[in-house]
C-alpha cells in the first residue's frame, strides 16, 4: 500500500507538469529531488492537497437522513453502504478516497519534516517554521485517519486498541503495522507541542499553519480523549490569538474562506454531495430565527431534480469556496464552554454559548439561554455543536466520543428501502473498515471487527 499510495505523489514531489503516475521508479541514489528550502514551502502551499480532509462521516452521522425511497435509490453503492453502517463499504477493487488522500497528504507532510533542515538557501527559522507546519498538518492527518479507522479514543484500552499505520518516514517498503490508539494520540501531541515554539501567531492565510491552528488542534484532540481541562486550557490559548466571529444579522455577503474572521486552520470536505438531507431531529433543534436556519439550510424545492421532501442542508449553495472541517473560533468556544459545563461551572459555559449565539440572530430576535444545573449547560453545549457544525461530518467524530458518556448518545435507527438499521453506541460500525485493497497489498494491516 505504502508504494501504491505513495507512488501518486511523486508527480507533485517532481512539481512535473504531466501529473501523477500510477507506479514510477525509486529516484536514483544521491539526487535530491527537492534542494531548495523554498522547495519544501512549496509543498506545503498545495492547499488543493493539503486542505482536503473527509467525505464519509457526512453520509454516516445523524444528521443527514431520507426516507424518500428516490433519494435512497440515487445513493451510489459505496455512499449507500456508508449510510447504512454496512459491514463492507468498497469492494476489493475499490479506492476508499479518504484513506487515499490523507495518506497522500502524509507522505507531502514527511518528506517536508524530514527534508526541509537539510535544504539550501534558506535561514534555519525559516527552516524550522516550515517543518513546524508539517507537523501540524501530519497531526490533523494522523487525528482525522485515526478517528475513522480505529475505535474512539479511551484510556482504559487505548494502548492495545489498533490505531492506525503511523508512517512518519518517506520509504516506499516500511511496515505498516497499526500502532496503537495511545501511540497515535501520543505522536499528534508531539508533532503538535514540537510545532508551537516555531509557528507564527496567526497564519498570511487559514490555509497554513500557526500557533492558533496548533492550539485549536491540542484543543481538539484533547477534548477526544476526555481530557476536559486540557481541552479548556488550549481552546482559551486559541482565543487568546483569534476570537473573531461574523455577525450573520450584520452582513450582505459571506466572506470567502480567506477573508473569514472565524477559520483558523481551514481544511474541507473532500467531497460534498449536492443536497444534505436534514434529520427532523436536527431540524427541530432550530428556532426558526436563527440565520444559520434560514440561510444556511433550504426547502428540497430548491434543488434540482430534488429526490426528497426535508429540508436539507444549503451552505455549500452560499459559501462556494469549502465546507470548513478544520479548527474555527466557533469551535474553540464551543470547546470551551463544553469542558466548563463538565466541570460544573454553569455560568460560564451559559455565558460562552450565548456570545456565540448573538451573532446568529438579529438582536430583535435573541432571547438568551440559561441552565440552572451544569446538565442542562451540556445539553444546551451540545445541541449548539449540532447547529453550529452541521454540515461538516463533525458530528460523526460526536457521536463517537459522545457514546462513552451514559445517556448522551441513543441509539441511531434508519430505515433502508424498507429495512430498520440501527447503530448502537460504542458500535464497532462507529470504526469504518479500510478498504481490502490495501490490506490485500500489506497483509499486516489487521481489519476492523464489525
Amino acid at each position: 500500500m505504502l508504494k501504491y499510495i505513495y507512488s501518486t505523489l511523486i508527480g507533485v514531489i517532481l512539481l512535473s507538469a504531466a501529473g501523477c503516475r500510477k507506479y514510477v521508479e525509486i529516484p536514483p541514489v544521491n539526487i535530491k529531488i527537492l534542494k531548495n528550502t523554498s522547495d519544501h514551502q512549496a509543498l506545503l502551499y498545495n492547499s488543493t492537497l493539503l486542505e482536503l480532509s473527509y467525505s464519509n462521516p457526512l453520509y454516516a452521522a445523524d444528521d443527514l437522513e431520507s426516507d424518500d425511497i428516490r433519494w435512497q435509490t440515487a445513493l451510489s453503492t459505496v455512499n449507500a453502504n456508508i449510510y447504512t453502517w454496512g459491514e463492507k463499504i468498497y469492494s476489493n477493487t475499490e479506492e476508499d478516497a479518504d484513506w487515499q488522500k490523507l495518506y497522500e497528504q502524509l507522505y507531502t507532510c514527511n518528506t517536508v519534516i524530514n527534508g526541509v533542515l537539510d535544504s539550501e538557501g534558506g535561514s534555519e527559522a525559516q527552516k524550522k517554521t516550515i517543518q513546524a507546519s508539517a507537523l501540524l498538518h501530519r497531526a490533523f492527518i494522523f487525528h482525522t485517519l485515526v478517528n475513522l479507522y480505529a475505535k474512539q479514543y479511551d484510556a482504559n484500552t487505548a494502548a492495545t486498541d489498533p490505531g492506525i499505520p503511523l508512517v512518519m518516514g518517506i520509504t516506499f517498503f516500511n511496515d505498516l503495522s497499526r500502532s496503537s490508539v495511545a501511540k497515535v494520540y501520543e505522536q499528534i501531541e508531539t508533532d503538535l507541542n514540537t510545532a508551537l515554539p516555531a509557528l507564527n501567531n496567526l497564519p498570511d492565510f487559514p490555509t497554513n499553519a500557526s500557533k492558533v491552528g496548533a492550539y485549536g488542534m491540542l484543543a481538539r484532540v484533547n477534548l477526544h480523549k476526555r481530557n476536559f481541562a486540557e481541552a479548556k486550557r488550549n481552546a482559551e490559548l486559541a482565543l487568546s490569538l483569534k476570537s473573531s466571529l461574523l455577525n450573520l444579522g450584520a452582513i450582505t455577503t459571506h466572506p470567502t474562506r480567506n477573508l473569514h474572521p472565524e477559520n483558523i486552520f481551514f481544511k474541507r470536505v473532500s467531497s460534498f454531495p449536492v443536497a444534505l438531507p436534514m434529520t427532523a431531529s436536527l431540524e427541530s433543534l432550530f428556532d426558526t430565527n436563527d440565520i444559520r436556519y434560514t440561510t444556511y439550510t433550504a426547502p428540497a424545492s430548491i434543488f434540482w431534480q430534488p429526490t426528497f421532501t426535508n429540508r436539507s442542508y444549503a451552505k455549500q449553495r452560499v459559501i462556494y469556496d469549502g465546507i470548513n472541517t478544520g479548527p474555527s473560533v466557533p469551535e474553540m468556544m464551543l470547546i470551551k464552554a463544553e469542558c466548563d459545563a463538565r466541570a460544573d461551572n454553569t455560568a460560564a459555559a451559559v455565558a460562552t454559548l450565548n456570545a456565540l449565539r448573538q451573532n446568529r440572530f438579529k438582536p430583535e430576535h435573541y432571547v438568551a439561554f440559561t441552565a440552572s444545573n451544569s446538565d442542562q449547560a451540556l445539553r444546551l453545549v451540545l445541541d449548539e455543536r449540532r447547529r453550529e457544525l452541521m454540515g461538516t461530518g463533525m458530528r460523526w467524530f460526536d457521536q463517537r466520543r459522545l457514546s462513552k458518556d451514559n445517556g448522551l448518545m441513543p441509539t441511531v435507527t434508519r430505515v433502508f428501502k424498507g429495512t430498520a438499521i440501527s447503530l448502537t453506541p460504542n458500535s464497532n460500525r462507529y470504526t469504518f473498515p479500510i478498504g481490502d485493497k490495501y490490506i490485500q497489498y500489506n497483509p499486516e494491516i489487521t481489519q476492523n471487527p464489525r
